[in-house]
């Protein structure tokens, strides 16, 4: 089978040689040189404008749809980042969903089911506050949660994320070939960021609600997720359906670092409007004509 288009661009932050992918290689900080808060919020408003145009000559060619993942740690600023990118974006042409724990009749299907029902009409863009990675990597580190999706080599976790792995691969290509544009984010930012992000949660009444305590038991695993992340990229990356590694201890870089990312890849595939011609111009023609009379 032909392998379908390569939608890579060019960032500091792609990916490159997935099978040797080491996380501690990632910054989470934003290079030196990087522009004051100001100025990165100056480029982000600009951003958000080619954002919203490339959406519309999406959505007037409807040949695409465009899946955008977000992952990361808790405090990665997930919701943030969705938000300040793409709130200029026509809501009618956008779906954002945020993937939670399953719930008893998600675990009674397979692993991407729950996902599946949310993926992007051509002309659309959806965007996963989580996803389906989340089974391959919080089920990685808790493989105790497996037992409530009635697995039946549950007891052989490595068979389990191996074979999950597998249908990811197998997923995004699928999609790939049927014309979704896949963008993979990981926002990555240290666990010194995100014990500052926490306690900013206990502090500021606005923020109460963002907390849980489980939030204070899971950073005890950050090394086994590093790993569980690590693996899922080195599995998972390719060119059809890349990855990125965005350095998330600074909002306003972090923001500009997703938004440059998601318009390079637009650019490289919806380029322009579509052209009307033959009978459907001399159609359009004539009721203008009509409208002008």
């Amino acid at each position: 089978m032909q392998h379908p288009q390569c939608i890579e661009v060019d960032s500091d932050y792609l990916v490159r040689d997935a099978e040797n992918f080491k996380h501690e290689r990632s910054p989470t900080e934003p290079p030196k040189g990087t522009p004051n808060d100001e100025k990165l919020e100056d480029e982000l408003h600009a951003l958000r404008r080619e954002l919203d145009e490339q959406q519309r000559i999406l959505y007037a060619n409807a040949q695409y749809g465009v899946l955008l993942i977000f992952q990361g740690m808790d405090a990665s600023g997930k919701d943030g980042t969705i938000r300040a990118v793409l709130r200029r974006i026509d809501p009618a042409g956008i779906a954002v969903t945020a993937f939670g724990p399953p719930s008893h009749e998600e675990n009674r299907h397979d692993f991407l089911w729950r996902t599946s029902h949310d993926l992007p009409k051509r002309g659309h863009i959806a965007v996963y506050n989580r996803s389906y990675y989340e089974e391959v990597l919080i089920t990685r580190v808790h493989p105790e949660f497996l037992k409530a999706q009635h697995i039946a080599d549950a007891c052989d976790v490595e068979s389990v994320m191996k074979h999950r792995l597998q249908s990811i691969a197998a997923h995004e290509k699928h999609l790939a070939h049927n014309g979704t544009i896949i963008i993979k984010f990981w926002l990555k930012h240290s666990q010194e960021v995100q014990r500052h992000r926490f306690l900013e949660r206990l502090t500021e009444p606005e923020k109460f609600g963002k907390f849980s305590s489980a939030d204070i038991e899971e950073r005890q695993y950050w090394d086994h997720y590093m790993e569980a992340y690590q693996t899922a990229i080195r599995a998972t990356h390719q060119p059809w359906a890349p990855w990125y590694v965005v350095p998330s201890d600074n909002k306003p870089y972090q923001h500009v670092a997703v938004a440059r990312i998601i318009r390079d890849t637009l650019t490289s595939f919806a380029k322009s409007y579509p052209k009307v011609e033959g009978e459907r111009r001399l159609v359009l023609d004539k009721m203008r004509e009509q409208l002008l009379a």
